[in-house]
């Protein structure tokens, strides 16, 4: 049986030409061993008011900054040395834990961030999430639909202007995720309703958004009131840590978009109260 799958003589005298050597494996040392856990994270801006170059100027990497700061933890360092292609799937961010004992150090994705900070504060066996009663949890998710679609919409949407033919693809997609899908209605297509191309794509602009978007931030403002944390609640919950991104990045967004914020004094006020206590928690890696 092994004659019959020999290889052939003349192509055995050929491929011994090549013979393939395997060598050990050669041990990676770090030059700075991890002392304490990474974020990795978009950039932060440069010329922020607030003198400060801890926080995200992406509002994915900056949910989780806040999601690590009001659920306790401290001491966390940040990097933004490493493109999104660096990271698990493509993107950013990433949490770099270092080595405890036998544990290994490990990188982990957005979606094992939660239950690594539950084994270090715990409350991971609570079903409400931290939400008094499943009312309020069931409320969360509304809220987080509505600054996942229209103010994520107009917050993309801000963004500096590109140049016409990127903004064809841009509207249809933004930051992995499709506009067109968080918006009710849905938007018209950008070709199609008056030429003999077919539909395609989506026509998405700010000024088509403006109405939707000022009550969105007017709702906001109304619920939080005078309130700590939204929904009234003692503590911070994953709901304020998606607030505070949204409405940090919109501080920093053009002043069309801004200015919805910044005429809601509560929100700049919780804003700002919010952004000390994120800051304080890391430091720069």
């Amino acid at each position: 049986m092994a004659s019959f799958f020999s290889l052939p003589e003349p192509l055995q005298r050929f491929l011994s030409k090549f013979p393939l050597h395997t060598y050990p494996p050669i041990p990676v040392t770090s030059r700075r061993p991890l002392q304490k856990p990474t974020l990795w994270i978009a950039p932060p801006a440069v010329d922020q008011t607030s003198n400060s170059d801890i926080l995200s100027t992406d509002v994915e990497c900056l949910k989780w900054q806040a999601y690590i700061a009001l659920r306790g933890l401290t001491n966390i360092a940040v990097r933004w040395d490493i493109s999104p292609e660096g990271g698990i799937d493509g993107r950013l961010p990433c949490l770099h834990t270092p080595a405890l004992g036998d544990a290994s150090s490990e990188l982990l994705a957005p979606r094992s961030i939660p239950g690594w900070v539950d084994g270090r504060v715990g409350g991971g066996n609570d079903p409400l999430n931290g939400y008094s009663d499943e009312t309020l949890k069931d409320e969360s998710h509304a809220w987080v639909s509505l600054l996942e679609g229209v103010v994520h919409a107009a917050l993309t949407l801000s963004e500096s202007p590109q140049p016409v033919l990127s903004q064809l693809f841009r509207t249809a997609t933004a930051g992995g995720r499709a506009l067109a899908v968080t918006l009710s209605p849905p938007p018209a297509p950008l070709t199609g309703l008056s030429s003999v191309l077919p539909s395609y794509g989506t026509n998405i602009t700010l000024s088509s958004i403006q109405g939707q978007y000022a009550d969105a931030i007017a709702s906001l403002s109304e619920r939080l009131g005078t309130d700590k944390w939204f929904l009234g609640l003692e503590n911070p919950t994953a709901l304020d840590a998606l607030a505070f991104a949204y409405l940090h990045c919109l501080l920093y967004s053009m002043d069309s978009t801004r200015i919805e914020v910044t005429r809601r004094v509560n929100l700049v006020a919780w804003e700002r109260r919010v952004r000390t206590h994120v800051e304080a928690a890391f430091t720069v890696a």
